[in-house]
């Protein structure tokens, strides 16, 4: 019989990247993978540590593994990521009913805790967990900056690039098993290259994917604010299959709030780039990020940050609230606004972004847009288009009129109406 294993991933798309490789590991050594962890030899669960809630998730799921090994329904519960990388020994003596516990990037340890071999040679290769027209492309780990709120160093170490020639035969496996799209990910995607080639050469890289055979648009997440490269913005202005949209987290406007928070930018100089970018780059979608409730962040300066995102409408927002991490920099400061206020604070701007979204939406009512067909729900194909990031933005819902897409096939499509988040359109004859 053989062995049945499941994999559990929790937290962002970089643990997704991650357990894509353990997934494939398992199936080079010719075990069972099943969904599911219920029933199965082994279960390893891939943790997030990022913020409070994180860590409660990854807590919760393990102790329902632990539960389902007491019941006898999973053989043996292996703790791997973030969680692990930064408790483990907490981890061992709190929750000791856990087999092992490795950190980030153990592939070796965990397969061979299975009972399996690692195949280092093709330790690059992943089974996708994501639809195949779409796969997320790692290009760094860790990360050299010094905000203060922020645990990632702490886990994930110093900033250090995937080879360029590496990137690019990965993305050229991924085209030919159907990846139309590529989304880069990484702690800070701008600094690729920087500790390899000695500057960065974001701009390079992503030239150099679009020109892979089969890839049609390339998407880039995670960039950070205080040293975006120009040549980045002519390349996503000048290159068609680069995506026009930026996923560039601010986390803050005020300038007390930002120093505070160490991010080595000023309120000028974000406002400054925001507007290079919309100038530079007609109709980009930009995607942001805010905490709300961090210890600098009084009435005052959440007032300027409301206003701010109030004038400058970004298409894409999410907000966090503070989460005080052990460690560092800004633990001394204290957790001093209460937790209500926190939601409270994020709630109103989440209201208030839901009308900008609500209102930049309907501007593209009666526009033609290209859009990537991911899959059919009752009678319409649900897709998204260059503007919106696979699981953390809306939809387009087209109408499927009797015709037959494939998921990964892009379309033409007219928008005929909008809500706040996702878009309604028809094929476009």
């Amino acid at each position: 019989m053989k062995k049945k294993i499941s994999v559990v991933t929790l937290g962002c798309s970089k643990n997704t990247v991650d357990s894509e490789r353990l997934l494939n590991q398992i199936k080079l050594n010719r075990f069972t993978i099943q969904e599911e962890p219920d029933e199965v030899d082994a279960v390893i669960i891939n943790t997030c540590g990022f913020i409070e809630a994180a860590k409660e998730e990854s807590i919760a799921a393990i102790l329902e593994a632990v539960k389902a090994k007491e019941e006898g329904r999973i053989g043996q519960v292996i703790v791997t990521g973030c969680l692990s990388e930064r408790y483990k020994d907490d981890l061992r003596k709190e929750i000791p009913e856990v087999d092992s516990y490795f950190g980030t990037e153990e592939y070796g340890n965990v397969i061979r805790e299975i009972g399996g071999e690692l195949k280092s040679e093709l330790l690059g290769e992943r089974l996708l967990t994501t639809p195949s027209h779409t796969a997320y492309l790692k290009i760094s780990e860790g990360c050299d900056h010094p905000c203060s709120f922020c645990a990632i160093p702490l886990i994930r170490g110093k900033h250090h690039s995937v080879p360029l020639e590496e990137l690019l035969g990965e993305a050229a496996s991924l085209a030919k098993k159907g990846t139309k799209e590529l989304v880069i990910i990484g702690q800070d995607t701008t600094d690729y290259g920087i500790d390899l080639y000695g500057k960065r050469i974001i701009s390079e890289l992503l030239h150099k994917l679009s020109g892979i055979e089969g890839i049609e648009w390339v998407r880039l997440m995670y960039a950070y604010p205080s040293h975006f490269p120009d040549d980045l913005i002519e390349e996503m202005a000048n290159n068609p299959k680069i995506c026009k949209y930026l996923d560039i987290p601010l986390q803050h406007i005020n300038d007390e709030v930002l120093k505070s928070m160490r991010r080595g930018i000023t309120r000028r100089r974000t406002i400054d780039l925001l507007h290079k970018l919309r100038k530079r780059i007609p109709g980009i979608v930009i995607r942001t990020t805010f905490i709300t409730g961090y210890p600098a962040e009084h009435q005052y300066e959440y007032e300027e940050l409301y206003d701010f995102i109030k004038e400058f409408k970004f298409e894409r927002l999410g907000v966090f609230t503070y989460s005080i991490e052990e460690n560092t920099s800004a633990f001394p400061l204290g957790d001093t606004i209460p937790e209500k206020m926190k939601n409270k604070r994020r709630d109103t701007i989440m209201k208030l972004q839901q009308k900008i979204s609500a209102e930049y939406n309907q501007s593209r009512v009666d526009t033609k847009i290209r859009v990537l067909i991911e899959r059919q729900e009752g009678e319409f194909y649900i897709g998204r288009s260059q503007g919106e990031a696979p699981e953390v933005d809306g939809e387009i819902l087209v109408k499927a009129e009797g015709k037959k897409l494939k998921p990964g096939k892009l379309v033409d499509v007219l928008v005929y109406d909008a809500d706040e988040y996702d878009l309604f359109a028809k094929l476009s004859k």
